[in-house]
């Protein structure tokens, strides 16, 4: 099997990305596996405990290869988790056809690396697949997999196909979703304010990738793998990351046994979208879910 490499976003939250790296380095593959690890740098006039977390960051992840390979870039500058993300990850398949990325705010199940790596050979050459999720809602799906139409951000894997379809400019995708009146079902049937996130970040209030990886999928018609249930879990709603949030809806129990890849239809799963929006709707209204999402954006 062709590995992918992994790489690791980071920034200035130490305690975050050793719990990240030392359950990774617990995966059954990562002593076979090439890791990549981008720190970006401190701000201008940042304060002094924001230099040490960072310094800290740059210390830990040289501290052992965590996998069969490691390589670090340090930036001196700070380049901002958007810009870092795109530029890592569009430099990297430069050289790689495929690759699996991490923040630094994951803890992974020890079969994570596994089935990350499964899923991209097996969807290596279906072209509707654009990417393989590590991350699930708590939802009560009965299989092992799933798909959904767009993209997600929380251990994910794409390859270089699909990344090049990659559209960064979020006018242009707002665009298009006005054009093909897509705008309701592209919020979830309205569970979700995809929407509204794309545009503030047309607006400057928010620096998001993510939601212009997950826009330049929907309007391309291409779906996401996703593990029936997590394979990942998220760290980072405790108020110290960049783009952190704290909701209840989304925290998951991590998976601890592999997780089987079935042939399944390639179409979106209407049983899985229909859970999804239910454990959203249920949760939080959506004018609140959009104030917490904002406001953690800032």
């Amino acid at each position: 099997m062709n590995l992918a490499p992994i790489v690791l976003f980071t920034y200035n939250r130490p305690w975050h990305t050793a719990q990240t790296l030392r359950s990774l380095a617990d995966n059954l593959l990562s002593n076979e596996s090439e890791l990549i690890i981008y720190v970006d740098g401190p701000k201008p006039n940042a304060p002094e405990d924001n230099i040490k977390n960072i310094l800290l960051v740059r210390e830990l992840v040289q501290k052992q290869t965590w996998c069969k390979k490691l390589t670090v870039n340090i930036s001196t500058k700070n380049k901002g988790l958007s810009n870092s993300i795109i530029d890592g990850v569009s430099e990297t398949l430069k050289t790689y056809d495929r690759i699996i990325v991490l923040e630094d705010d994951m803890i992974l199940s020890p079969h994570f690396l596994e089935f990350m790596n499964e899923a991209l050979e097996k969807y290596q050459d279906i072209e509707n697949v654009i990417s393989i999720h590590g991350y699930c809602l708590p939802i009560d799906y009965p299989e092992p997999v799933f798909l959904l139409k767009g993209a997600d951000c929380w251990g994910w894997g794409t390859w270089r196909r699909g990344w090049d379809l990659f559209n960064p400019d979020s006018q242009l995708l707002m665009a298009q979703l006005k054009d093909k009146k897509l705008q309701y079902q592209f919020d979830l049937n309205g569970s979700y304010p995809y929407t509204k996130m794309l545009n503030y970040q047309i607006r400057g209030k928010v620096d998001s990738w993510a939601i212009r990886w997950h826009a330049s999928a929907y309007l391309q018609n291409k779906l996401t793998l996703y593990p029936g249930k997590s394979l990942v879990q998220n760290i980072g709603g405790d108020g110290s990351g960049t783009h952190s949030q704290n909701e209840e809806h989304t925290k998951t129990i991590l998976k601890t046994d592999k997780i089987i890849l079935k042939d399944i239809p390639v179409v979106e799963s209407c049983m899985a979208k229909k859970l999804i929006i239910e454990r959203l709707t249920r949760n939080l209204s959506l004018k609140n879910r959009f104030i917490k999402i904002i406001r953690a954006l800032r």
